[in-house]
């Protein structure tokens, strides 16, 4: 068995982060680094989409885009994120994937929250691919205004930055990521004082904080102002981050970085840039560097670059973060994930992931080749996770915190008409490129959707005709089956029944150890298992112990460290003197046309020859394991 397919099973009690979590003001700070870079990184291109798209810089145009900019930071930010969905917690943790699994989808088939969880997940990837390329591009292009004569070479430094970006991954950020909480806040100070300058300029920019601007020019603006909800919604891209990296910060310091510090500055920052262009500013090129004296333009392109960066390695950590969730609760399959820290749970690193992120982004960039153009394929993917995510909303709203269907018809209705909204608005930019993300969460689904089945399908036909545990010992003493000194351990999905790897290990050796252990390994709904209620071990017959072990799904199973809780728990074995068995399943069809679909066999059976070894990912030193190769026909 593998540890990701494992049935929950109720545990009775959970805990904290294993982590020790700093104080609110120094978590906010470090907030700042992880949690804000996408969103804080937007003012360089998101204002000057929203421009292009409107065609004109009338006084009721600027006024209007100003204003819907700062309402949907103050609704889907403010209200919905911060207000309501980080309330919402699975022991701690957020996101996608820990809502999906805070509503029982372990406990019980639900498949309409499968669904949306999963494709809102396999969204996030596409995002992922987007966010560095536009961020880097968009910040470089502050040469086209500083130095023309460097035009040429944006591109280049963009491929040039995101190569390195992708190559220190497997070194880990953890030293230099002390630096990134300071960095990004003063990149938001720095947004604050240069919106305050352009608010100077034309102060009556400061009008558009009415929301009566952005309902007007909705209204009246026709066709053309519901196209420019998809531009308006790049303001808040990085808005689901708040969410989904509560666990390592705390909803606290989240909600205090952006109140005291983030939103405030995102709000002078458009409105410095709307001011200046109200006071004639020119409209070609980047609005943002605009704002910026002329002497300052390069150091400011340099912090431009770093933030952009700080940001891309956000989005990457939360896909390794991400990828390590669903990899716990089943639905991806094994991969190498490698602790590049001791400092915190987040370092990771997981080496798939991260080169088939540089392909598909350094792809992007060279592709599309200016941010303006590839803002066509950014708003998609993260307006429709979004939408998926406010449907969960609804859902925990009744569930979890038992509320009247009305109340929760109000306010997730609000929520869902404004989603959909900018979901409906950026797919008109479907051809334009609004196509690769949805692509790539397509392929990401399919994958997740392929290997859960898969997994079931092999649980489902190794359970066929169970031998209970007591029959099997009786039948080793009737056949006098050899048992020879130490002790060997079993990987079983089966909790009450042999193990069926054990079964085919005695038929084909016609012996078996003195003391056998029957290990389960079981992924909880929440995600973290206290140590002392990790272990429920049972003597089901002599020399035969039946084991099984909680985790939660943001611990990783280590089997050498739980042989040696085993131990404290009375079983009398040498934790150091074990013999690993672990079954090798080569997928076949099934002949009698009541398996999976052909195409989908086959595909898991790609997926599970290249997945990690499950000693690797279980920590079992190599010298221990027995491989048992088996046929399984699904």
């Amino acid at each position: 068995m593998t540890q990701e397919t494992s049935p929950a099973t109720p545990v009775p009690a959970t805990a904290p982060s294993p982590w020790k979590k700093p104080t609110t003001l120094v978590a906010g700070i470090g907030a700042l680094g992880v949690v804000f870079g996408d969103i804080g990184t937007s003012p360089l291109y998101t204002f000057k989409t929203v421009l292009d798209m409107t065609g004109g810089n009338q006084a009721d145009t600027i006024l209007g885009v100003i204003s819907l900019l700062v309402w949907t930071l103050v609704i889907v930010t403010t209200v919905k994120y911060a207000g309501f969905a980080m309330r919402i917690d699975n022991d701690g943790e957020g996101g996608i994937l820990a809502l999906m699994a805070l509503l029982g989808v372990k406990r019980q088939k639900r498949p309409l929250i499968v669904a949306l969880g999963l494709f809102g997940a396999a969204l996030i990837y596409g995002d992922g691919a987007i966010t560095p390329a536009i961020s880097v591009l968009s910040a470089l292009e502050g040469l086209n205004i500083a130095a023309p004569k460097l035009q040429a070479y944006v591109l280049p430094l963009t491929v040039l930055i995101l190569l390195g970006l992708f190559a220190l991954q497997p070194i880990g950020t953890a030293k230099i990521g002390r630096a990134f909480g300071p960095i990004m806040a003063l990149w938001f100070l720095t947004m604050a004082v240069l919106g305050v300058w352009g608010i100077a300029r034309h102060p009556a920019i400061l009008w558009a904080l009415n929301p009566y601007h952005a309902l007007h020019y909705l209204l009246h603006g026709g066709t053309a102002s519901f196209l420019v909800l998809g531009g308006v919604f790049l303001c808040v891209t990085g808005a689901e981050a708040l969410y989904a990296d509560m666990g390592h910060f705390g909803a606290g310091p989240i909600k205090l970085a952006w109140s005291a510090l983030v939103f405030p500055s995102l709000v002078l920052n458009y409105a410095g840039q709307g001011a200046i262009v109200l006071a004639g500013a020119p409209t070609a090129g980047n609005i943002f560097y605009r704002l910026c004296p002329a002497p300052l333009t390069l150091p400011l392109i340099v912090l431009s670059t770093i933030a952009t960066i700080i940001a891309s390695q956000s989005i990457i950590t939360g896909a390794f973060s991400m990828t390590r969730q669903a990899i716990q609760l089943g639905w991806m399959p094994r991969l190498k994930v490698v602790q590049t820290s001791e400092e915190g749970y987040g370092q990771i690193y997981v080496g798939a992931i991260n080169w088939l992120l540089m392909l598909v982004t350094i792809g992007l960039a060279l592709a599309f080749r200016k941010s303006d153009s590839l803002a066509g394929a950014y708003g998609i993917a993260v307006s429709a996770t979004m939408l998926m995510t406010t449907a969960l909303l609804f859902i925990a709203m009744r569930e979890i915190w038992k509320w009247p269907l009305l109340p929760c018809l109000l306010i997730a209705g609000l929520f869902f008409v404004v989603d959909a909204s900018f979901f409906a608005s950026n797919m008109m930019k479907l051809l334009d490129g609004g196509y690769v993300p949805l692509l790539l969460a397509a392929l990401v689904y399919l994958v997740m959707f392929v290997w859960h089945q898969g997994i079931g399908a092999v649980a489902s036909r190794l359970s066929e005709n169970p031998v209970p545990i007591e029959d099997f010992v009786a039948e080793l003493a009737t056949a006098k089956v050899a048992r020879v000194p130490g002790t060997a351990v079993f990987l079983t999905r089966a909790k009450a029944t042999t193990p069926p790897v054990m079964q085919w290990y005695v038929k084909h050796s016609g012996a078996l150890h003195q003391h056998v252990l029957a290990v389960t390994l079981d992924i909880a709904s929440t995600p973290y298992i206290p140590v002392q209620n990790r272990v429920t071990l049972t003597e089901a017959a002599p020399g035969f112990w039946s084991i099984t072990a909680s985790y939660g799904f943001m611990q990783r199973p280590d089997l050498p460290s739980l042989m040696a809780q085993v131990v404290t728990h009375g079983c009398p074995i040498d934790a150091q003197a074990l013999t690993y068995f672990i079954g090798m399943e080569k997928i076949v069809p099934r002949e009698d046309k009541r398996g999976l679909p052909r195409w989908m066999s086959r595909m898991f059976g790609i997926l599970l020859r290249n997945c990690a070894r499950v000693t690797d990912y279980l920590r079992v030193p190599p010298g221990q394991v027995v491989d048992i190769g088996r046929q399984v026909s699904i």
